[in-house]
């Protein structure tokens, strides 16, 4: 393997997002800044001479059928702001994240916290309650524990999780569960309508503190960050305080009903008031996804990717002037739909349909929204400095 496929061998779930030629330079700039600022909004907690391995330490802040649905909000005063309080906060819930230590210094093993974050119980059925909470937040576990309203603390069951979309479920007794939490409508959400965020920024000791703000945007795009590669979320930007331990907690409108899921914040010097929570809209089909099968099924085309420019020069002298963006080939899965359409390595997929491929991002993004399992598509390529197209047929995704 030569260098240039050492290095440009990555997993089509993790393409690195950047522009061509011109482009990168501002993109790198960018990148530093959006990188630097952007952070998830869970408390991760660093034990002394633990010995194990912590994530980084942040400022942490296709639809199917289900009996889970969003309901329409109202205009009309459903109460005072305390009231509203009262009864929702006894839905929102601590999560506590368990990890194995391992000391190379001792024989000894054991569990340490490792973060914390919040949830939300939106359903009871049989004898589970279940409740949506960040992937961030319970990623890697060992152990989850839940903190309830009284005070309480049971350990839960994760049912399933999803790091592109960092949505998460888990479940406990039933029994434990005091209340649950209707979704609402994100799609009625206008700027400057008011919002109540409800979790527990700094740890369980400040378990459902409330913090009050409007809607400052709505159908915001940024690129996050995930354990499953970069992702372009969709979310409401609002100016209520979202505080490292907020992440996973509720975004609820004055109705008294989950609008979103707290997740992101902005920490930079001179930057204040920029909390992000995904929409229950967006949430949702994700939501119901994990209740029933447990992960998210996205269609999978087979391929590693490397965007130009991240490619030499010498390799891309084939390709016309004209075209200034798209994504590369570097490796195809022989068993995959890209291998039986005839993709190869270094083809250059400048177009998907009718849409345009500026990046990996961009195809992925594609395919996961607007794509099923055993669609067929056409792919636009350049190989050998020609244009082609390629008729593929989408497969399920590759068993990890």
């Amino acid at each position: 393997m030569n260098e240039f496929e050492q290095r440009s061998r990555y997993e089509e779930q993790e393409p690195i997002k950047k522009s061509y030629r011109l482009k990168s330079i501002m993109s790198t700039v960018m990148a530093g800044v959006v990188g630097s600022a952007m952070t998830l909004a869970a408390v991760n907690y660093t034990e002394v001479n633990a010995g194990s391995q912590h994530q980084p330490q942040t400022e942490s802040a296709a639809e199917t059928d289900s009996n889970i649905i969003t309901t329409p909000t109202s205009t009309k005063d459903s109460g005072s702001i305390a009231d509203i309080i009262e009864t929702s906060s006894k839905s929102i819930v601590g999560i506590t994240n368990i990890q194995a230590q391992s000391n190379p210094f001792s024989q000894s093993q054991g569990n340490v916290e490792s973060g914390s974050g919040s949830g939300v119980i939106f359903k009871k059925e049989g004898n589970s309650a279940f409740i949506v909470t960040n992937n961030h937040v319970i990623e890697g576990a060992s152990k989850v524990e839940v903190s309830l309203y009284n005070g309480e603390k049971v350990d839960a069951e994760v049912v399933g999780a999803d790091a592109l979309t960092d949505l998460a479920v888990v479940k406990i007794d039933a029994a434990k569960a005091e209340d649950v939490i209707e979704f609402g409508d994100s799609s009625e959400l206008r700027a400057g309508d008011q919002v109540l965020a409800i979790g527990n920024p700094l740890g369980l000791d400040l378990s459902r503190t409330v913090t009050q703000g409007i809607v400052s945007a709505i159908d915001r795009s940024i690129s996050v960050p995930t354990s499953a590669g970069e992702w372009e979320m969709n979310v409401i930007q609002t100016d209520a305080a979202i505080n490292p331990g907020n992440s996973g907690g509720a975004l609820i409108d004055t109705d008294g009903k989950v609008i979103g899921i707290n997740s992101l914040k902005i920490s930079q010097n001179g930057v204040e008031g920029l909390g992000f929570a995904i929409p229950s809209n967006e949430a949702l089909p994700i939501v119901n996804q994990l209740m029933e099968k447990g992960e998210v099924e996205r269609p999978y085309l087979g391929v590693s990717l490397a965007d130009l420019a991240q490619i030499p020069d010498m390799y891309l002298e084939n390709l016309p002037d004209s075209v200034d963006s798209g994504t590369m080939v570097t490796y195809v899965d022989p068993e995959s739909a890209a291998a039986a359409a005839g993709l190869q390595k270094q083809d250059v997929i400048i177009g998907i349909n009718d849409e345009k491929v500026e990046n990996a991002s961009e195809l992925r993004r594609y395919m996961y929204t607007k794509l099923q399992t055993g669609d067929n598509v056409e792919l636009k390529i350049y190989r050998d400095g020609k244009q082609q197209t390629l008729k593929v047929a989408i497969s399920a995704a590759s068993p990890e």
